[in-house]
């Protein structure tokens, strides 16, 4: 019996016989394509924010909804109820129906992606409990995945609703994190789930708790970055400053730029100055923990899958950091930040599975 690190540090115990047998595939390959689902959610979602379309579709309807409008009368009903939100009247006034609708078909995409998830997720978890492909402690893991899955839905309508209040014309950035959040925390649980069920195999030798601790460090970091990344989104600060490395001709803006809202905490998530200036620290701190990472594996000498993995995840992160810096500096076009924002999820998966492969007791 062997145990591995499963979401929120609690251990699953596994079978490695079970693990190997042919029902496990319908499990690895459901939660593969769960997968792939959820980063292709968090790129639409991104698209949906840069195009301003989240505000497009007013009301909530989980059922009803999933049906667009068909028809003149059904458009030009939809179409009203737009015309009557704050950012119709205070941005988009004049607005004509094709212009609605190139922004409503994004929206109504993002929510079809997100109501697609929720089925093939139930689906799975239903026929892989019925057909005990999963043990019971397992189930109850994927149950509350499922759980963390309907809460990131729920905080989803929450989001748009704080864009419809009155006199607001986009969502209100620290929900849309809060949104963004929630999806690479399930989307983390699925790598993690993956590992457990040895998707991506298992290392022959574990590693000193010191460089693990600097996996764990910028596997943490990610996340904490991706979500500045949702305040420079949400408060569209992507769109101000756009010169690299230099900041409004130094490092960082002047103190009374960074502070100039009250009160002070609201910089944080509303001054575009102080946001952007953060997603910047965030990158080069992550940087520098991922280039000391890889050099103590790679020093370490033992083990090569480990390296390999430390080794992708450096020159991921060059990648990102790139895109990121194209994105500022061509002031963000749709292309850009949409692969900055690809770029950052499967940044976060492979330091998430590689956190999970090294916390792994070896052979």
């Amino acid at each position: 019996m062997r145990s591995s690190l499963a979401p929120g540090g609690a251990r699953f115990v596994s079978d490695p016989a079970s693990a190997a047998a042919p029902r496990r595939r319908f499990v690895r390959a459901w939660l593969v394509l769960t997968l792939a689902l959820v980063a292709l959610m968090v790129v639409i979602g991104g698209a949906t924010r840069l195009t301003g379309s989240g505000l497009s579709i007013t009301e909530w309807k989980p059922i009803t909804g999933a049906l667009p409008p068909l028809g003149e009368a059904a458009w030009a009903s939809e179409f009203d109820k737009y015309r009557a939100s704050p950012q119709y009247k205070l941005l988009n006034e004049g607005m004509s129906l094709g212009e609605f609708q190139f922004i409503y078909w994004w929206e109504w995409g993002h929510r079809q992606l997100g109501r697609l998830i929720g089925l093939v997720f139930l689906g799975g978890l239903i026929l892989a409990a019925a057909t005990r492909r999963v043990s019971l402690r397992e189930g109850l893991t994927l149950f509350g995945m499922g759980l963390l899955l309907a809460a990131q839905g729920a905080i989803g309508w929450i989001m748009v609703a704080s864009g419809l209040q009155p006199g607001m014309t986009a969502v209100a950035p620290v929900k849309l994190t809060l949104h963004l959040g929630f999806a690479l925390i399930f989307f983390s649980t699925i790598v993690l789930f993956l590992v457990h069920l040895r998707q991506f195999g298992r290392d022959p030798v574990r590693l000193p708790g010191a460089i693990r601790g600097w996996a764990y460090a910028v596997t943490a970091l990610s996340f904490v970055q991706i979500l500045l990344g949702g305040l420079v989104a949400g408060s569209r600060a992507g769109f101000t400053f756009n010169t690299w490395p230099l900041m409004d001709g130094g490092f960082a803006p002047s103190t009374d730029a960074l502070f100039a809202v009250t009160p002070w905490w609201e910089n944080f998530v509303d001054n575009v100055a102080l946001v952007q200036l953060n997603h910047r620290i965030g990158a080069y701190v992550l940087l520098a923990a991922t280039v000391v990472y890889a050099v103590k594996v790679a020093r370490s000498k033992l083990c090569r899958r480990a390296r390999r993995r430390a080794i992708a995840l450096l020159h991921l992160m060059l990648v990102q950091a790139a895109l990121g810096v194209a994105a500022l500096l061509l002031v963000v076009p749709l292309w850009a930040g949409l692969a900055h924002q690809f770029g950052a999820v499967v940044v976060l998966g492979l330091a998430v599975a590689n956190a999970g492969l090294i916390a792994q007791r070896a052979k």
